[in-house]
């Protein structure tokens, strides 16, 4: 479904509704809080306070990720802008948007920018970003798509030379299964001349990955536990928050960090909204997210088993961070 924003030069397709939000949580939920070692999905932190939280994270000395990022964005975007030859800059979990401009002005600038489509699940804050672009941007038709990257590829617009950006090192936060998933069905609705962008973390010292997501301030910890509110608020849950310590681990086989909450006490939690109770014993934990860790082969070895075939790499002095400029094997 299309809708028009009146007063910008936007469009705005909505393929992910309230409701779909609603039942993914519940099944989440369900799944993993029923599961023999308990989990939730990453996604779950960002409601208005995670993400503002989030955002404090970035800017905290120990949480390398962001800055290494944007930094390779600003000195090779144009050469990156180049080289994709694209048209068409399209971001997954695009949020607010805010990095994606590094690239817009890099395509402005050599003039081949026609069109920006980015894609998130947020409604609101996809409809505001949107808006905001297309007064900055007023040559470009933006595009914006409500939708989940894990389901909705078949229905992002596939018109013009497309550079689809995935940014943030977020496909670490998919497992290795989960990542062929995701990178073989990105491979079956590219076309010949598409190209796709991927930021990626890159294994490093344990001590200096750790403490990226466990800064002495408390602040990821506050993020960590801030899904506990989320399933209160949504799903009418009786977590006391403060019930879980945070804990970050590196595991050196998996090659992830893993952030969980551990149960201080042993503790019964109702969640009404699912008719169901969850037992935690003391010191359980519960795993609410991975962030994989790569290395530059490892990045080339994966995406050459989905079908892409690596054009350029730009890695941060030092290694912290990496972009891969990649195409569909012909």
């Amino acid at each position: 479904m299309t809708r028009l924003t009146p007063q910008v030069r936007a469009t705005v397709d909505v393929h992910f509704r309230e409701r779909d939000l609603e039942d993914a949580l519940a099944h989440d939920a369900r799944v993993g809080l029923t599961a023999k070692e308990k989990w939730l999905p990453p996604v779950w932190f960002y409601d208005d306070r995670g993400s503002r939280l989030f955002d404090e994270i970035t800017r905290l000395d120990e949480y390398y990720p962001t800055r290494a990022e944007r930094l390779l964005l600003e000195t090779h975007a144009p050469e990156i802008s180049v080289t994709s030859g694209a048209d068409t800059l399209v971001e997954l979990g695009a949020g607010t948007c805010d990095k994606s401009r590094i690239l817009l002005d890099a395509l402005r600038t050599t003039g081949s920018l026609e069109r920006y489509v980015p894609v998130d699940v947020s409604e609101g804050t996809l409809r505001a970003a949107a808006a905001a672009l297309a007064d900055d941007y007023p040559e470009v038709a933006v595009h914006a798509v409500v939708a989940d990257f894990r389901r909705h590829l078949d229905l992002l617009p596939d018109d013009g030379r497309r550079m689809i950006a995935f940014l943030g090192g977020t496909i670490g936060n998919l497992d290795l299964a989960e990542r062929r998933q995701f990178l073989s069905g990105l491979r079956g609705t590219m076309h010949a001349g598409d190209t796709f962008l991927l930021g990626t973390d890159l294994v490093k010292d344990r001590d200096r990955l750790v403490a990226a997501y466990d800064d002495p301030a408390g602040v990821t910890a506050e993020f960590n536990r801030n899904v506990l509110r989320v399933l209160n608020r949504e799903l009418g849950a009786t977590f006391d928050p403060e019930a879980f310590d945070h804990v970050a681990l590196w595991d050196e086989d998996a090659g992830w960090i893993e952030m969980r909450l551990r149960s201080r006490t042993e503790q019964v939690v109702e969640v009404r909204g699912l008719g169901m109770k969850v037992c935690f014993a003391a010191g359980e934990e519960l795993r609410t997210e991975i962030s994989a860790k790569f290395t530059r082969a490892g990045i080339e070895a994966e995406l050459a088993e989905s079908g892409f075939a690596v054009h350029a790499m730009w890695e941060q002095p030092g290694g912290d961070f990496l972009l891969t400029l990649a195409h569909p094997n012909r």
